[in-house]
């Protein structure tokens, strides 16, 4: 496999940026972020799953070294009720928010940046093949405009036995690419079917960050490490351009909310940040009123419900 190409904070300019991104689809930037800013949102991550019994007693939570026995991933009970703790925390939230990646990201996407709220933490746990995640684009999953970015942030040094994210180069000039989704939990490209030119990898260090538009193919490579691979994904775009209203909503019948996810939070700067901007939603919110009457199945129904209800 092809070695990343990388550029150093003191290259990074708007045009380096866009120049990557086009012919690439993805730019891996190192030494973004303080060291110590990530891995302090890392220790109130470990924490939460040290308390879930995920990771071997005998050890610094901050190692990470993982109890294999206690092996789970979405959609595992036992790892949604621990997600949702590590989701709740309000350095989780914050982090995307950092100024140092906020100044990368207006580089990229303009003066009008929203930071999409809900980031997504992945904690893939040592030799489980069936949680690894194959090849995708997140486009799949965020709807909207395709101009939107995923920024992939390791909360720990991760080298290429841990799992580290590897990009298809170029697949983002094919377009939206077909996932089956037939009885997979993560909708994914067949095997051998992805277009683009040369996968590429390697190691991603804690601060580093790997940038990569909606549409480019990437997928997880597998964890053979002794320790959880913990990282997160965070989405960014211009706040004009086309947002599903999905993405600042939660949709499923779990009754999560964001009064809950805010409850333990010791500042208001971050809740609701969203709302104080001209979004352009589509559907629009008075589409989704008539959705909320008018799709075909109840529990269709009940999703644009739940929707409408926290545009509010």
């Amino acid at each position: 496999m092809k070695p990343f190409h990388e550029i150093r904070t003191n290259q990074v300019t708007p045009r380096s940026l866009q120049d990557e991104l086009a012919s690439r689809g993805y730019v891996l930037i190192r030494q973004v972020l303080p060291h110590a800013d990530v891995t302090s949102v890392l220790a109130d991550v470990t924490g939460v799953v040290s308390r879930s019994g995920w990771l071997l007693a005998s050890h610094d939570p901050v190692d990470r070294i993982a109890d294999v026995s206690a092996s789970c991933g979405d959609p595992d009970p036992s790892f949604k009720s621990t997600y949702q703790e590590i989701f709740n925390l309000e350095s989780f939230h914050a982090l995307p928010h950092h100024p140092a990646l906020l100044r990368v990201m207006n580089m990229i996407a303009g003066d009008h940046v929203l930071v999409h709220p809900k980031p997504i933490g992945r904690l893939i746990f040592p030799c489980c093949d069936r949680l690894t995640v194959h090849a995708h684009q997140d486009y799949r999953f965020m709807n909207g405009d395709p101009e939107c970015f995923t920024v992939w942030i390791p909360l720990h040094d991760c080298p290429t036995d841990m799992g580290p994210l590897q990009i298809l180069e170029g697949s983002h000039r094919f377009g939206f690419q077909n996932h089956d989704d037939e009885n997979l939990h993560v909708p994914e490209i067949p095997a051998g079917e992805a277009k683009g030119d040369d996968w590429v990898g390697g190691q991603i260090n804690a601060g580093d960050v790997l940038i990569f538009h909606s549409l480019t193919v990437h997928a997880a490579s597998p964890n053979r490490s002794n320790r959880l691979r913990v990282s997160m994904d965070c989405r960014f775009q211009d706040y004009r351009r086309a947002l599903n209203p999905a993405n600042l909503a939660f949709a499923g019948g779990s009754g999560k909310s964001w009064e809950k996810t805010y409850a333990g939070w010791h500042s208001n700067d971050l809740k609701y940040y969203w709302k104080g901007m001209s979004l352009n939603l589509r559907p629009s919110k008075s589409e989704i009123e008539q959705f909320s009457k008018t799709a075909d199945s109840a529990s269709a129904r009940a999703r644009y419900a739940r929707i409408l209800c926290q545009l509010d």
